[in-house]
């Protein structure tokens, strides 16, 4: 089945769009929020993609702008595609950001990790382990939860036009053991299963390497199938993450990716760190 398109993609577009509209019209925020009989720090959240924006608020703002009727009817057309729900709105006790909804219309996932299996690459065990250490306190009820929507955010990989998804980790991945040999050794399974998808590109920054780009922290480069969808950058950190967007951010973290694949093991010689690493798991089951 063909992924279908994200409203969080969707949303992220018109606002881009309408505030380069407004800046066309030569209107300030101010201005137009006292056309409209609005606020002004409405028509900031739109316009930022913090709040969705109804189709008649989209037509009325066009209009105002001067937009010509087919350019003003495609964008209200975006607007009810923004509005529609994505399979992770059944999870929105999980998933609270816009993160999931970026990714599920990505073309391109490159990401690094240094303590975790990527989030796409966990089995459930792993996951329960991770999560577990990581919220003492939670329920069993919500930790299911939250297994549960990994295992779903996981079907992107299965789709008939799946992301080309490249992702390199430290070694320490391997090394630590998170729920014991039986877990460890069915996830080093489960990544050798992986790298043999041609979408799925792994690659392991062994000890040896030493210091490398990466040591700053896990970060995830997005980017989407139309151009009018530019890349996207999210850095993880314990609490949240944080997206950049910004042309200089983006090749930072672009350059980063570079030279951390290039100090990598190739996809060959990684498959046999992560065989190596599965049977010294299962000699301590």
């Amino acid at each position: 089945m063909a992924r279908s398109h994200s409203p969080t993609v969707r949303r992220r577009r018109l606002a881009s769009e309408l505030r380069r509209l407004r800046d066309l019209a030569d209107l300030t925020i101010d201005e137009v929020g006292e056309k409209l009989e609005c606020s002004a720090s409405k028509i900031s959240r739109i316009e930022t993609g913090h709040v969705g924006v109804t189709p008649r608020d989209v037509r009325d703002m066009l209009e105002l702008y001067g937009v010509d009727t087919d350019e003003l009817e495609e964008l209200v057309q975006l607007s009810r595609e923004a509005r529609r729900k994505g399979w992770w709105h059944n999870y929105s006790e999980v998933f609270t950001g816009a993160f999931v909804g970026l990714e599920a219309e990505a073309a391109t996932l490159r990401t690094y990790q240094a303590l975790l299996v990527p989030g796409l690459l966990q089995i459930p065990d792993y996951t329960r382990e991770v999560t577990r250490a990581a919220r003492p306190d939670i329920s069993s009820a919500e930790l299911d939860r939250r297994v549960d929507g990994r295992q779903t955010r996981q079907k992107l990989l299965a789709e008939v036009d799946p992301p080309q998804y490249w992702a390199v980790i430290d070694e320490a991945v391997l090394c630590r053991p998170v729920g014991g040999p039986r877990v460890m050794h069915l996830q080093m399974r489960r990544l050798a299963e992986l790298v043999l998808y041609p979408h799925v590109t792994l690659q392991i920054v062994p000890f040896a390497s030493g210091a490398h780009a990466g040591m700053e922290g896990p970060f995830l480069i997005l980017g989407f199938p139309e151009q009018a969808d530019p890349d996207v950058v999210y850095v993880e950190n314990t609490s949240t993450g944080v997206y950049l967007e910004e042309p200089p951010e983006i090749l930072r973290y672009t350059l980063k990716f570079d030279h951390l694949r290039a100090m990598a093991l190739g996809p060959d010689a990684t498959l046999e760190r992560i065989n190596e690493a599965a049977s010294r798991y299962a000699l301590e089951i």
